[in-house]
């Protein structure tokens, strides 16, 4: 036996890729505690609260609760699902419960991206490099958030798709009414996957149709699937969207979603990439790989061009949406089959179960020798968000209503429920126009003396480097009562 054919058994074997798999889903994990996201996200405190009141009310809320502004405005917690898990996440284990949710998430897009490309690919090390090449590019991009659920359920449906086209075994789509049961009670972005399964739609059918008329092009991939059954698929795929507590209710919210504009205008990660970042140099090459990838192929694949060309426009709108085109070029690179006889197997249940136990004790001995624990997230709490200057508030307590930061809202919401908010992160509630008031006045422009909600304000709660802190100073309406390094409170002068 020659030294190559060594090495190739060596590589080939089991153990060592369950080793190396590990070891990358552990590193991911791992990077996701050491940087805390898990309690340093604005929103994840809105989404606990509504979570805590969705359990305690048995109901999901249809208005706005939480905040005094908006209060009996229409509102759908389209994220329902995710916010009960992690409402029971943060009640049976506390702090810690909240991250190794949120690091539960991570992991999991990590491995559904590996499963995906191995399935597509058949060979494990490719599979490999592939799923951390696509996590560098966008995995940290955002805090574990619901999205994430999205990210995961986008990965299974893609390769389903890409399976069943390569194949023509239809069958494989069958399971996609129950991925988008599930889906669209955990995250609004399951319109992503309908326009997935849509896609597939609208191409297989103008195949069919144009070789009927006998105009199809030769340079095109022929179609694998009846169309009478995608459109079937399709269907039910909608109809099931709607089995949930908002019902058809969510796709109005999308619809409200795709006009909103401030939101971009002020949130960080709803700007365009500005390659100040590896990781949007990351989803640059992914990118072009993944053209490149369909360039090489013998015939064009119309669907895989179409929504690699649709997915740029929409993931090069804003960093939130790296993922949707990350994960669709790496599956196009990815989707190259082996020969069968050079196929990996497929991780048995053992081996997955042996992964899973490998990754869990790692990250528990990583959180150990951190200060992943509930002193070491006090602390990163403590020097991001108003802890100290709502324990001030409690024990001096002032007459409401409360004007608060627009970054602090979410964290309000859960830490003093005593004082509804006057603005949190919840943009699909509160609309373009009261975002716009509320960071114009934070920004200390002339609406801020004009702002009806600052004026009605009995107490004020803001970060101490944001311009109306400092104009509030000289205004007599208002009194500075606390202050610390990044917070001020002030009450209404005579309130």
């Amino acid at each position: 036996m020659t030294l190559t054919e060594e090495l190739r058994g060596l590589f080939d074997r089991r153990p060592l890729q369950l080793l190396v798999l590990s070891v990358l889903l552990a590193l991911v994990g791992g990077r996701s505690l050491k940087l805390k996201f898990c309690v340093l996200d604005p929103d994840i405190w809105w989404h606990l609260k509504v979570g805590d009141w969705i359990i305690e009310h048995f109901s999901v809320p249809h208005t706005g609760i939480l905040s005094r502004t908006v209060a009996n405005r229409p509102w759908v917690a389209y994220s329902w699902g995710y916010e009960v898990f992690l409402s029971r996440a943060y009640h049976w284990f506390g702090l810690a419960g909240i991250g190794v949710y949120g690091v539960m998430l991570t992991v999991a897009v990590a491995y559904s991206i590996f499963w995906m490309a191995h399935r597509l690919c058949g060979r494990f090390w490719w599979a490999c490099l592939l799923a951390a090449v696509t996590c560098s590019a966008f995995l940290y991009n955002l805090m574990p958030r619901p999205v994430f659920f999205s990210m995961t359920l986008f990965t299974i449906t893609l390769t389903l798709i890409l399976e069943a086209n390569r194949t023509g075994r239809v069958r494989l789509l069958y399971w996609l009414p129950l991925l988008f049961v599930l889906w669209a009670n955990l995250h609004i972005q399951f319109i992503y996957g309908l326009f997935l399964v849509g896609l597939l739609v609208a191409v297989d059918l103008g195949q069919w149709l144009a070789a009927r008329l006998r105009i199809a092009p030769g340079f095109l991939v022929s179609p694998t699937l009846p169309p009478g059954k995608l459109a079937a698929i399709f269907a039910a795929c909608v109809i099931v969207s709607c089995i949930g507590p908002y019902a058809y209710h969510l796709f109005p919210v999308v619809y409200e979603y795709s006009k909103a504009k401030v939101p971009y205008t002020m949130i960080q990660e709803l700007q365009p990439l500005n390659f100040r970042a590896g990781s949007h140099y990351m989803q640059l090459l992914l990118t072009c790989a993944g053209f490149f990838a369909l360039g090489r192929e013998k015939k064009v694949d119309p669907f895989k061009l179409l929504l690699l060309a649709i997915a740029s426009v929409v993931a090069y709108r804003t960093m939130r949406d790296s993922w949707f085109i990350c994960i669709p070029a790496a599956a196009c690179m990815a989707d190259f089959p082996a020969e069968e006889a050079e196929r990996d197997l497929a991780l048995s249940w053992v081996g997955r179960a042996g992964l899973a136990a490998f990754v869990a004790l790692a990250l528990v001995l990583f959180a150990r020798n951190t200060d992943f624990n509930q002193r070491g997230l006090d602390r990163a709490i403590s020097s991001m968000y108003p802890v100290s200057a709502v324990n001030y508030l409690r024990q001096h307590s002032a007459p409401g209503p409360l004007y608060n930061t627009l970054d602090w809202g979410g964290f309000l919401t859960w830490y003093m429920p005593d004082y509804p908010v006057a603005i949190d992160g919840r943009n699909d509630l509160y609309g373009d126009d009261l975002d716009r008031l509320f960071y114009s006045t934070e920004m200390g422009r002339e609406s801020y003396a004009s702002d009806p909600y600052l004026n009605e304000a009995g107490v004020v709660l803001l970060q101490k480097k944001v311009p109306l802190a400092g104009l509030l100073l000289s205004d007599p309406r208002f009194t500075l009562v606390y202050q610390d390094q990044i917070a001020v409170v002030f009450v209404k002068t005579g309130g």
